[in-house]
């Protein structure tokens, strides 16, 4: 059985006991016994009778497609809480005209525990109205947070070719422009930053050919 193994930050590659080729579509099983229909891309490791492979998703699902989903599910459970945040606060609302003219409790008086539970009920209501209101912005901050991940290129992504081989580029030009004084040192380790972001990039260019040339 083919199965998923870690091979990189962000990559999972495919763990397989029979060689594959370039193009071939394989089963692969998670650790939760789901399985995925993949396309093999390149033979990235041999190890103790195991040939593990780059691949991709024949469904088109990935990091982006996973992001997208996550952000729907956090707006879908945002709007749900503000629908019910809406209709606690209506709630609240029961008998407005006659607490809006801020007669005081009767002590006493037949109309004291109905007077005493209208309020405790509109209280509670106006508690689960604001509760609500405050796990809908909750999942609205992480709607929006994976919203900022759906256009994410990284090495799990045969995109992350093209997207690493301009990274370099801008890195080196970066780099090269701050030794000849093009730009501005802005403090004394804009240069040793800057190599080192060339070197970041070099490093992630060379695992992305690894994985995806």
């Amino acid at each position: 059985m083919n199965t998923y193994a870690k091979y990189t930050a962000n990559v999972f590659v495919a763990k397989c006991t029979e060689r594959h080729e370039k193009g071939e579509t394989i089963t692969l099983e998670t650790k939760y016994g789901k399985e995925h229909e993949c396309i093999v891309f390149n033979l990235v490791l041999r190890k103790d009778d195991h040939y593990y492979y780059s691949i991709v998703r024949a469904d088109g699902f990935n990091v982006q497609e996973f992001a997208r989903k996550k952000a729907e599910r956090y707006q879908k459970w945002a709007g749900a809480r503000e629908n019910k945040s809406t209709e606690y606060y209506e709630a609240s609302q029961e008998g407005k005209d006659f607490l809006a003219l801020a007669e005081p409790i009767k002590i006493g008086h037949h109309s004291e525990k109905r007077h005493r539970a209208l309020i405790e009920r509109n209280y509670n209501r106006m508690a689960k109205s604001v509760e609500n209101t405050k796990i809908a912005e909750q999942h609205e901050s992480k709607a929006e947070y994976w919203e900022s991940k759906a256009n994410v290129i990284n090495l799990s992504m045969p995109e992350s070719l093209e997207y690493f081989e301009y990274k370099v580029e801008v890195a080196k030009e970066q780099h090269e422009g701050l030794k000849s004084g093009k730009y501005e040192r802005r403090h004394s380790y804009s240069l040793t930053y800057a190599k080192k972001a060339v070197n970041e990039a070099e490093k992630n260019l060379e695992m992305a050919k690894k994985l995806w040339s």
